[in-house]
């Protein structure tokens, strides 16, 4: 994400010709349950190959923002937009169709299925020949170290590898946008740095990553924007650095003794 201030990052570059950029936009969600608005009027922004951080303390409205923006949530007032296309009332599965992959913090594998079925039951939905479903099968296995799992059923694998498992599904679809929800929940320590390599990874594919998690230092340490929310708005955004460094952030969020 990136407020109308800063600058333009710009764009990656292949073979001479800039990478086109898509933008994945919130503007002025507001929810209520009952009397209560817990989200008032929140707008940020997710730009192609950009890692943007969704954080708060429990009951700051991030998850019913996050769920707003993946369409989980249908919000009482405000827009999502895809390219400046409104898709607020898009279900999940439209969405997905058109370049917003969502993860969810539950396991969403297949459990008894093996690794390498649970990415092919993926492709079996493109309209591409077998072998080229085998093609891209083999080149995610390759990519997201899974050649040594890949006839395994995905109940016996860790929590690191069933999120390589997730991610590389996600990835058979070719997504614009990837909306993560608490990546670095039921991971061990050991993990937590594999998933947040195989996070750069998709920045480096030119994928927009919008990640919400309770671990403010692992999420920011990857991330190019953060916005931090609490009682429902927005109180502080901007890089990591310039969050860490923020005393509205260290005195309602990170606290004083915050290090990166």
């Amino acid at each position: 994400m990136q407020s109308t201030t800063t600058p333009n990052p710009g764009v990656s570059l292949v073979e001479g010709s800039p990478l086109p950029v898509k933008k994945l936009r919130a503007m002025g969600l507001i929810k209520s349950y009952g009397k209560r608005q817990v989200v008032k009027g929140v707008s940020l922004e997710v730009e192609s190959g950009k890692v943007v951080g969704l954080l708060g303390l429990n009951g700051a409205g991030k998850t019913t923002t996050f769920y707003m923006i993946t369409g989980l949530i249908l919000p009482d007032e405000g827009q999502v937009f895809l390219d400046g296309q409104d898709i607020t009332r898009w279900p999940m599965h439209r969405r997905a169709k058109a370049g917003v992959a969502y993860l969810p913090q539950e396991p969403s594998v297949f459990r008894k299925l093996t690794v390498e079925d649970n990415i092919m039951a993926t492709l079996e939905s493109l309209p591409i020949s077998h072998s080229e479903r085998k093609k891209r099968l083999q080149k995610l296995l390759d990519e997201f170290v899974l050649n040594h799992v890949s006839k395994q059923e995905a109940y016996t694998l860790s929590g690191g590898e069933r999120r390589r498992v997730e991610v590389a599904r996600a990835l058979a679809l070719n997504p614009s946008f990837i909306l993560l929800d608490e990546p670095f929940a039921g991971v061990d320590p050991l993990a937590v740095a594999d998933i947040q390599k195989m996070i750069l990874s998709l920045k480096e594919r030119n994928i927009g990553v919008l990640i919400t998690d309770h671990n403010v230092r692992e999420t920011l340490s990857i991330c190019d924007w953060g916005c931090l929310l609490s009682e429902g708005v927005i109180f502080e955004q901007g890089t990591p650095h310039e969050i860490a460094n923020s005393k509205a952030a260290r005195e309602k969020y990170l606290g004083e003794n915050f290090r990166f």
